[in-house]
């Protein structure tokens, strides 16, 4: 009962950041859809197009595009939002993830708490570039901060390494503690940035451990 209890409520914040991102993405004007997102190389409707793949990705696609990406996971998935950007306009691409705001269905080899990221990550990537305020929610934050730290998908050991990262509007913090090990403190929602390896998030950081944050990414 208690692993369906958490499986049900993981879903129930996955569905809630899509139909929030989604809500967001409908506010948004043509120039906002063309600009540059958080995420080098993609504007903000490659993003969008991204985010409508994470409940129709299939192993056939993901083994077909990794040949053609040659094995670059991240080429791979930049392939895989720009052709669907191009194929749907931003209308429907805001539908399609509404369709499936609610489904547990997830990309191959992809964990329960990875949707959630996605959509709690992308869409600052969507939202800061464009001077827009979204929040993020502190439990499912505080959640998607455990999966990243924990999972090897994210590169997060490696850059988080000899770090203390303590939220200051959540009771969340990450880091072994040794002696030497450098505190970093800021909202969840830009530890969360960082610890995914986006240096917008370091705008709202400080303590010791800031600076050397900073040059590693």
């Amino acid at each position: 009962m208690g692993t369906r209890t958490n499986a049900e409520r993981m879903l129930g914040w996955v569905e809630a950041e899509r139909l929030g991102v989604a809500d967001l993405l409908a506010d948004l004007d043509d120039a906002e859809w063309k600009a540059p997102s958080l995420c080098a190389g993609w504007t903000v409707r490659d993003v969008a197009a991204h985010l409508t793949l994470s409940t129709r990705t299939t192993w056939r696609m993901v083994l077909g595009g990794a040949l053609r990406a040659r094995g670059d996971w991240n080429r791979m998935e930049a392939e895989f939002a720009v052709r669907r950007a191009a194929a749907f306009p931003p209308a429907e691409l805001i539908a399609q993830i509404r369709e499936t705001a609610g489904s547990p269905r997830r990309a191959p080899m992809a964990a329960p708490a990875d949707p959630l990221v996605d959509f709690l990550v992308h869409g600052q990537d969507i939202a800061r570039p464009l001077g827009r305020t979204r929040a993020m929610p502190a439990e499912p934050t505080a959640a998607a901060l455990d999966h990243v730290v924990g999972s090897p998908f994210y590169g997060a050991r490696k850059r988080l390494r000899g770090l203390r990262l303590i939220a200051t509007d959540a009771d969340w913090s990450t880091g072994d503690g040794a002696a030497g090990a450098e505190e970093v403190r800021g909202p969840a929602a830009d530890l969360l940035l960082l610890a995914t390896g986006r240096p917008a998030g370091l705008a709202g950081v400080s303590g010791p451990g800031a600076a050397r944050l900073a040059a590693v990414l």
